[in-house]
Order: C-alpha cells, then structure tokens, then sequence
C-alpha cells in the first residue's frame, strides 16, 4: 500500500539532476583532449610559425655570407649574416619546445623557461631584424646614387663627381664596378625584403606566446539568482 504507482516520477530535483549529470560526463571528452601534446606531424600555427623563422633565418646568413664574399672592405651592418644567425637559433629552440616539451600547461619549470626563452629571442630577433634592414635600407640608397670606376683590383664610387671633397667610398677586391651597382643592390633589396617578412613573423611569434599564456582575461565577479534547489541545499 505504501509503495507508489510506477507510472509516476519522483519530484526531487536532486534525483533529476543525476542521471543528465552523469550522461553529460559520459558525453563530454577528457579535458587533456582538448589540448593535445603537440607533435611535428601535427603542423600546427606555432609549429608553422617556428618553421618560418628557421627557413628566413637560413635565407638571410646564408645570402649575408655571399654578400660579403663580394668584397673584403664590406662592413658586417651591411651584410646582416648576424640576423639570420639569431633567428634561426630562436626557431631551434621554438622548434624544440613545440616538437619536444610540449605540454597543455607550464607543469613544469623547465618548459616554463624554454617559452619565457623563446618570447625574449623573438623579441630580440624582431629588433635585430629592423635594426638589419635600416643599415641594408640607406646602404641600397646610396649605391643608387653612385658613380662607380674601376681602379685596379678595386671599384671606387662616389655621390658626387663633381665636388672633388665628396666621400670616396672603396670596395676592394672587385674586378668590375657592376658587381657592386647590380649584383649588390640587387642583394641588399632580398636582404630588405627578407628581414621584413622577418621580423613580422617574430612579432606573429610574440603574439602567439603571449595570446597562449594571457588569452583568459578577468572581467569580474558574474552574480545571479539563487535556484529554490540551491537555497535548500544552503539552508540543509
């Protein structure tokens, strides 16, 4: 007699409540799914970004050894071998912490180190990269403005002919003056280009670390109203 009818459900909200809170953990993955170990077949953006930097950072040592295989007087700021060579050491160790020492969170003092590590390098480059292509930037200026000749083993050039006062500029060990007024310039211009395109990936590569590690912002406290279930659940 005291047993209820089997059609009728029971009204207690905390009954309801458990089998949609248990189907919902069923349903819903594992929060470590979300953010997977990173791997390098995975490709992702920060590993794309990483992989940028090493392939420009190889581009411009790589030309600046060339560029200053033209002639012996050329000035290290002029041929940005420097650059590159600190690029492609950031994109080593973006490589190693995105490829090797990935993990969802900073779990542990050494990975927090390598990203505090790679964000200082990528700055570091960015600021190499436009101090680079500022020196490459008024050399190229003033090569389009010079008239160069030949004297022996050496290309001499000038901005003004005619002011016998003028700067003599001398690029020794060079055979022919069209070396410096073409194939010259035509690097420093690749230089220009290649250290921009540089120094926007750092920065890209600055704003993804600090996107990761600031992405969550505090906007204040949310309030609202009490349920009757929780004012009893309070009052119990």
């Amino acid at each position: 007699l005291g047993k209820a009818p089997e059609g009728e459900k029971s009204t207690d909200p905390a009954n309801q409540q458990e089998p949609a809170m248990k189907k919902k953990a069923k349903g819903d993955p594992k929060t470590g799914q979300e953010e997977e170990s990173h791997t390098c077949c995975g490709c992702r953006f920060p590993l794309l970004v990483a992989l940028l930097q090493l392939v420009l950072g190889i581009s411009i040592t790589v030309l600046g050894f060339i560029m200053a295989g033209i002639s012996s007087s050329l000035l290290v700021r002029d041929t940005p071998y420097w650059a590159g060579i600190i690029v492609s050491v950031v994109a080593l160790v973006g490589m190693v912490m995105l490829c090797v020492s990935y993990q969802p969170e900073e779990k542990t003092c050494f990975q927090f180190a390598i990203k505090l590590v790679y964000f200082l390098l990528s700055t570091l480059s960015l600021i190499t990269c436009v101090l680079a292509v500022a020196f490459v930037a008024h050399h190229y200026s003033k090569i389009m403005q010079f008239t160069c000749d030949a004297v022996l083993d050496s290309c001499q050039c000038k901005l003004e002919t005619s002011d016998p006062l003028s700067r003599t500029f001398v690029y020794q060990d060079v055979s022919d003056c069209t070396s410096v007024t073409g194939t010259f310039s035509l690097y420093l211009l690749l230089q220009m280009v290649l250290n921009l395109i540089t120094a926007i990936v750092c920065l890209l590569a600055c704003f993804v670390m600090w996107k990761h590690r600031y992405q969550v912002f505090f906007v204040g406290v949310r309030l609202h109203s009490l349920t009757g279930t929780e004012i009893q659940q309070q009052k119990v």
